[in-house]
């Protein structure tokens, strides 16, 4: 029963979805995900005498993670939609195993846990390395405010570990004129060629963008003014900022002016993730815990921008 069944889901997408054009499917084609599966082991503990449930292939939770963040769903629209969309079962390899929202949610928490989600990270700008893409010319670092629901604390309740409440972990406010939002703040490093996120880290949002460096030696680091005279491993290529008294001459207003053309194409990355995958907001309440939720969106930006370079190399 359960091959016709997979014959009759298979047959339904070939004839209505693959016909029409599916997305997922040559996104699927351009990972060697076989190569996610070491990062598995030991990834789980129920191997002993005691055993335990079946673990799930670390592929189909990988693949899952990014479902999610490519269309902003939360772990219990992740569950349904699994179940109710063809293509999703397609991408995932699998018309039986549909894991449930605690799955998911647990899956995460063991990547947060072991720091194996940077191995995923690692593997997966590797494998666009080996595709031909690389830093060239140079890189942009930016960073912007994902948020996140503060509760109905006010600016002065303590956070971190003086918290009372698990809405005031480690979420912080951040002020950019005179706005104020609640969260974190991922920073990203995208080369200036062809917008791949090559670095990605993810602080409290009160933290300053010039803390951060993603910069490696030798590379030309395009900043805009938040960074002027923050040091860089790299070289820095930031804007200049101006001081009271002492306004920009006319070299480093041109300088600034061809350093902001440069830069632009960084604001297609935050886009991208915020607009198109709906991914601006986290509902979790510690850094660690955002930080694996920013990387699986950066790990889908790069797979969508891929898949758009790879189809406009197609013609």
């Amino acid at each position: 029963m359960r091959t016709l069944i997979d014959f009759s889901i298979l047959q339904e997408y070939n004839e209505n979805v693959l016909t029409r054009g599916d997305k997922l499917s040559t996104i699927s084609k351009l990972v060697n995900w076989n190569a996610f599966l070491p990062i598995g082991v030991g990834l789980y503990k129920n191997n002993t005498e005691r055993g335990g449930r079946p673990n799930i292939n670390i592929i189909i939770m990988i693949k899952l993670l990014i479902l999610q963040q490519l269309y902003g769903l939360s772990d219990p629209q992740l569950e349904l939609q699994v179940a109710d969309r063809i293509s999703f079962r397609v991408f995932l390899g699998t018309t039986e195993t549909i894991p449930d929202y605690t799955t998911v949610w647990l899956f995460r928490k063991r990547l947060e846990e072991s720091g194996k989600y940077e191995a995923i990270w690692d593997e997966f700008t590797n494998q666009i390395r080996a595709k031909g893409y690389d830093v060239e010319k140079g890189v942009i670092q930016d960073a912007s405010i994902i948020t996140s629901d503060p509760g109905h604390a006010k600016k002065d309740v303590p956070r971190g570990g003086e918290a009372k409440t698990r809405r005031s972990k480690d979420g912080t406010w951040a002020t950019k004129g005179k706005k104020s939002n609640f969260g974190y703040k991922a920073h990203v490093k995208v080369d200036t060629e062809n917008q791949f996120i090559w670095a990605v880290a993810t602080t409290t949002g009160s933290v300053h963008d010039s803390k951060v460096d993603l910069a490696k030696e030798g590379e030309v680091r395009y900043g805009d003014k938040g960074y002027s005279g923050a040091k860089t491993k790299g070289y820095d290529a930031s804007m200049k900022r101006a001081a009271r008294g002492h306004p920009l001459g006319i070299s480093d207003i041109l300088r600034n002016k061809r350093i902001s053309k440069k830069r632009a194409p960084v604001e297609r990355c935050f886009s991208v993730i915020k607009t198109v995958f709906n991914a601006g907001h986290v509902r979790v309440t510690t850094v660690k815990k955002a930080a694996v939720k920013v990387m699986f969106s950066a790990i889908s930006y790069n797979l969508y921008n891929l898949y758009g370079l790879v189809k406009k190399e197609m013609g």
